[in-house]
């Protein structure tokens, strides 16, 4: 039973592949390509003559099968267009047609448009939600804004030079003028990051007419505040805690994140009380 290796490729700059990437893709018996002029151009630099077969959205059913038929006997590659195989691809349809026949799924880490651009961007990337490309039908893409508009994480998406614009008009009615990153042809010759508003993306891509991949960044959606406990609640809380033993720090901090009030004067609190309980 062979492996199919999930081999992540170049963005854009061929230099950015691994050693590893390279071996597999020279041991494997067969490598299934989105895009096989872009991965011909990859093999031909590292002179890898493994024989491909396109595999993409519109391939018919005999070449998942010729894929599946291999794997009964040797090691497959699977690559994207560019990138890492399974994001905006048909790359999970053979990974769970691998799976189910019973063959080992192994990924070969590399480069990645959505985190590359991310970790550029200059907003939090400790959470984030990863949503690819926007519904075509502007119905569609409101609900999708609308549904994660209130939401804490940094958010991803993909947009093509045609749509930009309107997508970021969508963006801008949903999510109001948040801060936003737009990476544009990563790796490449004419790669750049515009950093600003989504009010000030929309004047900037106005201005020119928007070429290449776009990779959208877009700040999470702001705190709100909590709403204000009323004195009496806090007070018995801070009762309850001091009751069960709880240290004044841990009382102040657990009911500073609930409560809306203040770490210092949840403290202030529970000093006032504790000094009211001193025997004089």
């Amino acid at each position: 039973m062979g492996t199919l290796y999930l081999v992540a490729t170049p963005i854009g700059n061929l230099e950015d592949i691994s050693a590893r990437a390279l071996r597999i893709l020279q041991e494997v018996r067969l490598i299934a390509a989105e895009d096989s002029r872009e991965t011909r151009k990859l093999l031909e630099r590292y002179h890898i003559k493994t024989p491909m077969l396109s595999y993409h959205d519109h391939s018919p059913a005999s070449h998942l099968e010729r894929i599946l038929a291999t794997l009964e006997k040797a090691d497959v590659a699977l690559v994207s267009e560019a990138g890492t195989p399974g994001l905006n691809d048909p790359g999970y349809k053979l990974v769970n047609a691998a799976l189910h026949a019973g063959h080992k799924v192994s990924p070969i880490p590399g480069p990645s448009a959505p985190i590359a651009a991310l970790v550029a961007s200059g907003l939090p990337a400790h959470h984030f939600l990863y949503l690819g490309f926007l519904p075509r039908k502007s119905t569609e893409c409101l609900k999708m804004l609308s549904d994660v508009s209130s939401l804490p994480f940094t958010l991803i998406l993909l947009e093509t030079p045609q749509r930009l614009l309107k997508s970021l008009q969508l963006i801008l009615q949903v999510l109001g003028n948040r801060r936003i990153a737009i990476a544009r042809e990563l790796t490449k010759l004419h790669e750049e990051m515009f950093r600003g508003t989504v009010n000030q993306a929309i004047q900037h891509y106005t201005a020119q007419s928007p070429r290449g991949e776009f990779t959208l960044v877009v700040e999470a959606a702001p705190k709100q505040p909590l709403p204000r406990w009323e004195q009496y609640r806090l007070i018995n809380a801070i009762h309850e805690g001091l009751r069960l033993g709880e240290t004044a720090r841990a009382i102040a901090s657990k009911l500073a994140e609930t409560s809306g009030w203040s770490k210092r004067e949840v403290y202030q609190i529970i000093t006032h009380i504790k000094s009211q309980q001193k025997p004089k």
